[in-house]
């Protein structure tokens, strides 16, 4: 339905790499359409390898600083970088859909009636999305290799996404979340999450104040507490001074990506 052939187009603005854009994409989940942009590794055109896979949301934030709400992440230019170490995946960008962004990113309903479409939206990535992106491109489709990542309200779905989906999603890049939102529902949701396996990246920058940092030590400690493998399974980063924002998010993700995703030798074919 899409894919690397006639039925995508090479992205244009600002970037590097080779990116592909998904045009047009309908979600039946949520009755909406959007673009979806596409990352493919460096040797992805010559090596016939399959590569793991990324969904990240906010996806007009990661390649384009045109584009972007603020600052970009520079995605494809630290691919591009951590390609040279073995280090590769495709990386699926699935813009946010401006004033539905709250309500996408969060399955719980807060006080003022924001957020609840959180199941709807991972719906759409694991029933819709997912199966064309495995269709058409040169993926490993298995839990192993499959994983979630965003930041803010991104990373309150990408959390809740690693364990509502636990048959799909392996890990989570989950960077300053907005554990707070709808009274901090998220974590009696965890909670019970006893011996949980894969891997989950948590950070938070300490300038983006103390309640964010506390709701943050207090997610690593509960997700350290039920992880099967804690030594393994999760890494928690505070980042001193930085601030809730691209540019920061930007800094950390290559860190993030380095414990996520296991390094492959370049001669090895899979």
């Amino acid at each position: 339905m899409y894919g690397d052939g006639p039925d995508t187009t090479p992205a244009s603005g600002q970037h590097v790499g080779n990116i592909r854009v998904l045009g047009g994409v309908y979600s039946p989940e949520l009755g909406n359409t959007r673009d979806v942009h596409v990352y493919l590794p460096p040797s992805y055109a010559h090596s016939g390898r399959h590569y793991p896979v990324i969904y990240m949301h906010d996806g007009q934030n990661l390649f384009d600083a045109s584009a972007a709400f603020a600052d970009e992440w520079q995605v494809d230019e630290t691919f591009e970088r951590i390609g040279r170490d073995g280090i590769e995946a495709i990386v699926v960008a699935i813009p946010n859909m401006g004033a539905q962004r709250i309500e996408e990113y969060s399955p719980f309903r807060d006080k003022r009636q924001r957020g609840g479409r959180g199941d709807a939206y991972l719906d759409f990535v694991v029933h819709t999305l997912k199966p064309a992106v495995d269709a058409r491109f040169r993926t490993r489709a298995e839990r192993t290799h499959t994983g979630i990542l965003g930041s803010s309200m991104g990373g309150l779905i990408s959390l809740y996404g690693f364990f509502r989906h636990p048959g799909t999603f392996g890990f989570a890049g989950v960077m300053s979340p907005a554990l707070w939102f709808a009274d901090r529902a998220i974590y009696a949701y965890v909670a019970p999450r006893q011996g949980w396996a894969g891997k989950v990246y948590v950070d938070i920058g300490t300038g983006e104040g103390r309640p964010l940092v506390r709701d943050a030590r207090l997610m690593a400690r509960l997700l350290r507490r039920t992880a099967a493998r804690p030594r393994l399974n999760l890494m928690y980063v505070e980042d001193k001074g930085a601030r809730h924002n691209e540019s920061a998010w930007s800094g950390r993700f290559e860190r993030a990506v380095r414990f996520l995703l296991p390094r492959v030798p370049p001669d090895l074919h899979w």
